[in-house]
């Protein structure tokens, strides 16, 4: 290992498959390059690859724990592994990702001045814990131990004003939106400039109630055209939209293709992209459908839309509407009508699906890793 370059830790709850997580892997392969890299994980769950430079450290060699008690201990175990893995690789820099580990860094942050810690929240604060114990908790603990590390950044910039306005965060903030590489094969926007029957859409995310897929099932029975719909992900509401895609009588226009690994082989056979959230920290589905090249719906929920498809400048929309933005549509929350008129103004008017797949693809270079690891690192290390 080399003694050249500075020590950092990225600490994490694991490795799965999630939004977060996605970022810490792709900002490992620049990280490796200006630093010597600890990935410390509370849980042994890898789904994501992992730079062979890499230090993989797991506090726990579990996937994860689920009895009550080594819950409530799991906190205390990891504090102290955590502690003692500083002190013994002399790290500089503790970078933590998510509401528990950020919690464990506050507290690093508490007993060791000698050391730089940097908590990134992921989510909508105010509306992105399990319970209402979990908020509470959220409450007392957020402005104790957010306040005692160095820096915070956040996918949005209504995460920072969250944090600050209803959970006392003061230390500095920054938005750092998340990374991505841009994949190599793309739609061509003159393709989609053609009479599509039906026009085939598409989304991805887990299937609970927070995404909501269940408002475009409804558009499309609101609406008299037809549409071939695929929703991508698995979750607790299969059943639920299994039964609701036969009660609403769409069989033949509605696919629920479950969990898939080649996700942008799926995006890149669609025409349209929507995302039906109620709440996102930042739409990683909703940004790598754009940078295929995909004509975007979406919900003007936050975080992240709004951002995304209309560079965060404020709109008025009424219900029943929809807003043409300067990257994408947006329609209000739970709302299938405007999301029906939405998806129709898209298929009568094909040139407008090739000026949006057009823009798409330019708006998703913004985003490129080279662009944003370089505001990281320079947030991180000044």
């Amino acid at each position: 290992m080399s003694t050249s370059k500075p020590n950092i830790s990225i600490l994490c709850t694991s490795l799965a498959s999630g939004g977060a997580e996605k970022v810490i892997s792709l900002l490992l392969k620049e990280l490796k390059n200006d630093f010597n890299v600890f990935l410390v994980l509370f849980y042994d769950d890898i789904h994501f690859p992992i730079p062979d430079e890499v230090n993989v450290i797991f506090l726990n060699n579990k996937k994860s724990n689920s009895s009550f008690f080594q819950r409530a201990i799991d906190p205390l175990l990891f504090l102290k592994r955590y502690r003692k893995l500083i002190k013994k690789e002399k790290i500089e820099i503790s970078v933590s990702f998510l509401a528990f580990p950020n919690l464990i860094n506050g507290i690093v942050a508490m007993f060791n001045n000698n050391i730089k810690t940097i908590i990134s929240e992921r989510g909508f604060p105010s509306d992105n814990t399990s319970s209402k114990s979990s908020f509470y908790i959220s409450k007392v603990f957020y402005p104790i131990l957010y306040n005692k590390c160095d820096k915070l950044f956040s996918n949005s910039v209504h995460i920072n004003q969250d944090l600050k306005e209803n959970f006392g965060v003061k230390i500095p903030m920054e938005v750092i939106y998340n990374p991505i590489e841009i994949p190599e094969k793309t739609i061509v926007p003159e393709n989609l400039n053609q009479p599509t029957k039906p026009l085939k859409l598409i989304t991805a995310g887990t299937l609970n109630k927070r995404k909501n897929q269940i408002m475009v099932i409804r558009a499309l029975k609101e609406s008299n055209l037809n549409y071939l719909f695929t929703i991508l992900g698995g979750g607790e509401l299969e059943n639920y939209l299994s039964q609701e895609i036969v009660n609403h009588k769409l069989e033949e226009s509605v696919i629920l293709k479950g969990r898939v690994k080649n996700v942008n082989e799926h995006l890149l056979d669609n025409d349209c992209f929507v995302l039906s959230s109620f709440t996102e920290g930042f739409p990683n589905a909703l940004l790598e459908a754009m940078a295929i090249g995909l004509p975007s719906v979406s919900t003007n929920c936050l975080s992240g839309p709004l951002e995304l498809l209309n560079k965060n400048e404020e709109i008025s929309l009424k219900n029943g509407e929809f807003y043409i933005g300067k990257y994408g549509l947006l329609v209000n929350n739970d709302d299938h009508v405007g999301l029906s008129k939405a998806l129709d103004y898209f298929n009568n008017n094909p040139e407008e699906r090739q000026k949006y797949s057009a823009l798409s693809l330019l708006r998703a270079k913004e985003y490129h890793l080279d662009t944003i690891y370089s505001k990281f690192k320079t947030f991180i290390t000044t």
